[in-house]
């Protein structure tokens, strides 16, 4: 079995990359992970991946003049690396049109709600304040956009009456962990297609 070469782009602790990473330990997973790329140089994530002995990559976005100029140092080193797909886990940065069209159909997002419902931040409270009695997370394929592409998993997490943004978070990013890395799956094997 040849597995596709994944890039992972942080921006935090990277929770989700962790998750991804752990899945790729096992033999029979479909994917590799080959790269982290982080936007913040200081980010957590970035230790975890480099003790996993995955190659580890910080590229600020304030240093570049433009967003389509840091986007392209992004993309040269996603190939530099034989990168087949990308999957964004916390990355906190809107992705310019030529780069997203470059790796369409290649890049995933795991996003915490139900989409469509609360695209953008904040979406745990969002969903307490509205009364939802359902919410949850989604992997998508990313599109221009944001946060619009179409669904690869879902998971849904009941809104309890006593429910903190925190607990309802805690919740959701309990049942991210498991769907990433079974969409990444799906993506990998062909079974989830764009």
């Amino acid at each position: 079995m040849t597995r596709k070469r994944v890039a992972i782009l942080i921006s935090g602790r990277g929770s989700n990359m962790r998750a991804l990473i752990e899945a790729a330990k096992t033999k029979d997973y479909p994917a590799e992970i080959v790269l982290v790329i982080s936007n913040v140089a200081d980010a957590g994530g970035l230790d975890f991946a480099r003790k996993h002995g995955i190659e580890t990559k910080v590229i600020e976005h304030q240093k570049f003049p433009s967003r389509e100029i840091f986007d392209n140092a992004m993309d040269v080193a996603l190939k530099a690396a034989n990168t087949e797909i990308v999957a964004l886990a916390g990355f906190m940065r809107l992705l310019s049109p030529r780069f997203l069209e470059s790796w369409q159909g290649k890049m995933i997002n795991i996003h915490p709600s139900l989409l469509p419902a609360y695209k953008g931040l904040h979406t745990h409270k969002r969903a307490i304040e509205a009364g939802e009695k359902f919410h949850g997370c989604t992997v998508h394929f990313v599109t221009p956009e944001l946060d619009d592409g179409p669904t690869i998993l879902q998971a849904k997490v009941p809104v309890m009456p006593s429910d903190s943004e925190a607990a309802l978070a805690a919740r959701v990013l309990e049942q991210e962990h498991k769907i990433y890395p079974e969409a990444l799956r799906l993506v990998a094997t062909g079974k989830a297609k764009l």
